[in-house]
């Protein structure tokens, strides 16, 4: 056996370092070519790193949330034939492996019987493994189950806390054969009868890193360094979504089915070019305020790792099937962690919908360094007062925020009140 070292390699556009997100092996697996040692996040994509030989693991190098810089050893491995690992022309001779601490989420140096009780456990009957998965058993309080995030994800879909699945992987890790035998001994049953008005007890740590440390930097930095100023406006929805649901009904096969963003990215591009104060982004630290001409409107998109803003790109030169079509097509990219750098930055105005959970309002964060956000809320059907009688209508509440740097209170409200003008007219949305 020779020893191989798998290196953070270099992953574009001038990245020097890269967070590791979450692994995917442990120590003792044996992994074959072209299979995902672990996820590592740059500035804005996450990416998958790629085993380039088969081998068993020996080490991992790095918790998830610390950073790694290019070039910096990840795995090593030992394989059959050559290494990669040199000393004085000739294969580093494999190194003794420790045995992990149980409560390290990442094995660091397991000891090598601990792979044969691995094999051991894989090669016996899952009806005999099963007998031990049946009854519910607790971890101490504070212990956080060893699963890979593939194992994790699986139990979440079934229902099933991880607490109470026994793991027999190295210091207690779950594999995909224990989460399935314990569902297949009922413990998932058992489980659930289990709760009822037990008490429970502990607390779990969950460290903020990837995407959600990004979140909360960038949330963060927006409500430090703008002041928002908030507005909210009631709209009549009635007439355009009678218009919405006859475009639907009429469509061809080749259009997308429209929602509320097409009409309301439409009435943004008819109104910006009046207000180009609002579809700006503030550098604030060289105290310059940037109009855009185009119209570069950013989408907020939640996605299995957090919320992430797509941008579509020159929405005023789009109609209202090109702009939908556009914001499924981005926010896809974006929930398949597809986006390119160019999809996922570069926006002049956001817009963030939590659709039918839209509740009554909103008080959105700017996406810094924009200065200003919509946030279209639900729309509920409820009776209005029109001309002196009560008639039911659709209704939605529009809110919005704004650097009040950059936008004064009563630009911003009378930018609101024309958008509500085309919206419940929604013929003005394509007239010139």
């Amino acid at each position: 056996m020779s020893r191989y070292v798998f290196k953070l390699p270099d992953v574009g556009e001038g990245t020097a370092e890269a967070e590791i997100v979450a692994w995917h092996v442990a120590v003792g697996d044996h992994v074959h070519e072209d299979q995902n040692l672990v996820d590592v996040m740059t500035d804005k994509a996450t990416v998958e790193m790629t085993s380039p030989v088969s081998g068993v693991v020996v080490s991992l190098n790095g918790n998830p949330g610390d950073m790694a810089a290019v070039g910096a050893p990840l795995v090593e491995l030992d394989v059959e034939g050559a290494g990669n690992a040199a000393t004085n022309g000739h294969a580093a001779p494999a190194k003794p492996v420790a045995k992990p601490a149980p409560a390290k989420p990442v094995p660091a140096k397991p000891q090598t019987p601990a792979r044969a009780a691995r094999a051991a456990e894989l090669q016996a009957p899952v009806a005999a493994r099963a007998e031990t998965r049946g009854a519910v058993v607790a971890r101490a309080p504070g212990t956080k189950p060893l699963a890979s995030p593939s194992v994790r994800a699986r139990a979440e879909e079934l229902g099933v806390k991880l607490q109470f699945v026994p793991g027999t992987g190295p210091a207690g890790r779950i594999s995909h054969a224990d989460l399935d035998a314990y569902v297949t001994s009922g413990g998932a049953i058992s489980q659930a009868r289990s709760g009822g008005y037990a008490r429970r007890d502990g607390v779990e740590e969950i460290k903020v890193i990837g995407l959600r440390r990004k979140i909360a930097e960038k949330m963060q930095e927006s409500k430090r360094r703008i002041p928002h100023f908030a507005y909210v406006e009631e709209i009549d929805m009635t007439e355009l979504e009678a218009l919405r649901a006859h475009l639907n009904a009429t469509r061809r096969t080749d259009q997308p089915k429209l929602t509320l963003l097409p009409f309301l990215m439409r009435g943004l591009v008819k109104l910006l070019p009046e207000y180009p104060q609002i579809n700006a982004r503030f550098d604030d630290e060289a105290g310059v305020v940037h109009r855009h001409a185009a119209v570069h409107i950013g989408i907020a998109t939640q996605t299995a790792n957090g919320l992430i803003v797509p941008v579509v790109r020159h929405a005023e030169a789009r109609d209202v099937w090109d702009s939908a079509a556009e914001v499924a097509r981005v926010a896809s990219a974006a929930r398949e962690n597809k986006a390119t750098k160019d999809e996922l930055s570069g926006s002049t105005i956001t817009i963030t919908s939590l659709g039918a959970l839209g509740g009554l309002v909103t008080t959105p964060v700017i996406n810094h360094p924009e200065v200003a956000i919509i946030g279209p809320n639900a729309i509920v059907e409820r009776p209005v007062v029109q001309g002196g009688q009560i008639v039911v209508r659709k209704m939605m509440n529009l809110s919005s925020s704004f650097d009040h740097r950059v936008v004064d209170g009563y630009d911003a409200a009378e930018f609101i009140q024309k958008l509500k003008g085309l919206l419940e007219h929604p013929a003005t949305l394509f007239m010139e």
